[in-house]
């Protein structure tokens, strides 16, 4: 046994090294990666009289690392977005399987180890005295006392193991990069939920201006009417409008407390307890640099996430291409055994045993390549899928930046046309007061001023909803510097 067990150790060594030769090579696969952004050219944004600065630059340039809506400069949206990582379920619970994934590298690492066990037994034993060869009956009763260890090592030739770890680190990543999408994704929610209620807010103080202006139109018809000048016909067509108004109000108000509640399930809080304070202020989309497309694959999670489990793929083949070779074992068992505990740690009671085992499938009837086969399918799905994603990470940055050029042009045209309204509304006032006309043109007026003043905010609500998506699809300030490497993976 002296001399046996340095070669056993050094046999384990030459075999642990010849199964280095047997990597699986992996290469991310190619994806679409345009120049730029066709609906971003730097040059015809600067074409748009009024247009905020746009240009092209990386998208962590103006966006905070991990606080992205700091961008927004808005101190009630920042103490909401902080309450996201702290009290959100389900951040938590993708979180949790986070852990789990790296609780899998450890388990799988395990295997690169010999696995150890021990065991202790003390029986007495009796051998019947009419079985077919009958022992004397002095040795019919005796003792069994045995301690002993035993080490079981598989010896990786062929990269199953490795391909088995190599596959869990990647997968890891994968989930990693998945709580960071979840992360990006609830934050964004919140954001959107968040300016949606602004823009309630908005559209709420517009129906007050409304209102107490109708109010004083509904006074001073009735005051005509009372002086003989209007009729009755007038006076049910302002307090119609009054009315509607008022129950246009009321319809803002059910709209906000939902926008409310969905915030308070986002920040972890019960809906009953949670109350957002009205403010006034105004919604105003800050520029965002949109960078260059070949940057997006650094800094979207979903993409690398897609592409972690291309890689875990890849080694989850090479993994089933093991089975078709030989599994080779290293085994030692050493331990005592006596008749007695007088004689239980005697030099004698020793015993031990050492050497190699294979074992090697000849037939399984195709179940081998079977499985090998769904692996390759399994691979060339992931790539399909990684591609795609890389696609629809294009496609959406391209409608949100659309969907802002277009918005900031409809808003400077709403804005005259809100202004060209409230001049129509004031001369037919006027000219109601000064008895020219009825109050029908005061009421049409009116209510095409409230219209296209509703209309302006919806489109500063969607630009904001758009700002947030843009810089959810840019993946808001993230990169993939930030997935844990192996060895962080596999720390406790």
């Amino acid at each position: 046994m002296t001399f046996r067990l340095p070669a056993f150790f050094a046999a384990s060594l030459l075999l642990t090294l010849a199964a280095c030769k047997n990597t699986v090579s992996y290469q991310t696969p190619a994806a679409p990666r345009p120049e730029a952004y066709k609906e971003a050219p730097p040059d015809s944004f600067k074409e748009l009289a009024g247009a905020r600065d746009w240009k092209a630059s990386a998208p962590a340039d103006a966006l905070a690392k991990g606080a992205w809506w700091k961008i927004f400069h808005d101190p009630a949206l920042d103490a909401l977005e902080a309450q996201v990582d702290v009290s959100n379920q389900s951040l938590k619970s993708a979180e949790a399987r986070f852990r789990e994934a790296r609780a899998l590298i450890r388990e799988n690492r395990s295997q690169r180890l010999p696995t150890v066990t021990g065991g202790a037994a003390i029986a007495r034993d009796r051998l019947s005295l009419n079985r077919g060869v009958p022992p004397p009956a002095s040795e019919a009763g005796y003792g069994d006392f045995s301690l002993g260890v035993d080490a079981q090592y598989e010896v990786d030739l062929w990269g199953r193991v490795r391909n088995l770890i190599a596959a869990s680190v990647e997968a890891g990543q994968a989930t990693a990069a998945d709580l960071e999408n979840v992360r990006l994704s609830l934050h964004a929610e919140l954001a959107f939920d968040y300016f949606d209620l602004r823009s309630m807010d908005a559209e709420r103080r517009i129906l007050d201006r409304a209102v107490e202006a109708y109010g004083q139109a509904l006074a001073l018809t009735r005051r005509r009417f009372e002086g003989g000048v209007a009729n009755q016909v007038e006076v049910a067509e302002a307090e119609t409008q009054l009315e509607a108004t008022r129950a246009q109000q009321i319809d803002i108000a059910e709209r906000r407390a939902q926008y409310e509640h969905a915030i308070a399930a986002l920040t972890g809080q019960p809906a009953e307890s949670f109350t957002l304070a009205e403010t006034a202020t105004p919604l105003d989309p800050p520029a965002i640099p949109v960078g260059v497309p070949a940057d997006l694959l650094e800094r979207r999670p979903d993409i690398a996430a897609a592409e972690r489990r291309v890689a875990a793929a890849n080694s989850q083949v090479g993994q089933t291409k093991a089975a078709f070779f030989p599994t080779v074992v290293l085994g030692l068992s050493a331990g005592l055994e006596g008749s007695s505990i007088a004689n239980w740690f005697n030099w004698p009671s020793r015993l031990w045993a050492l050497g190699p085992s294979a074992a090697q499938t000849l037939f399984d009837a195709g179940r081998r390549r079977a499985v090998t086969a769904g692996a390759v399918a399994n691979y060339d799905a992931a790539v399909a899928g990684y591609r795609q994603s890389v696609l629809t990470s294009f496609q959406q940055v391209e409608d949100q930046i659309a969907s802002l050029r277009v918005l900031e042009d409809e808003s400077r045209r709403q804005k005259l046309a809100v202004a060209a309204a409230h001049r129509s509304e004031t001369l037919s006032l006027n000219r109601y007061k000064g008895g020219l006309v009825t109050y029908l043109e005061v009421a049409t007026a009116q209510t095409i001023t409230l219209q296209n003043e509703r209309v302006q905010a919806g489109i500063e609500r969607r630009q904001m909803e758009a700002s947030v998506l843009l810089i959810k699809t840019l993946g808001g300030g993230w990169d993939r510097a930030a997935l844990p490497t192996p060895a962080q993976l596999a720390a406790r």
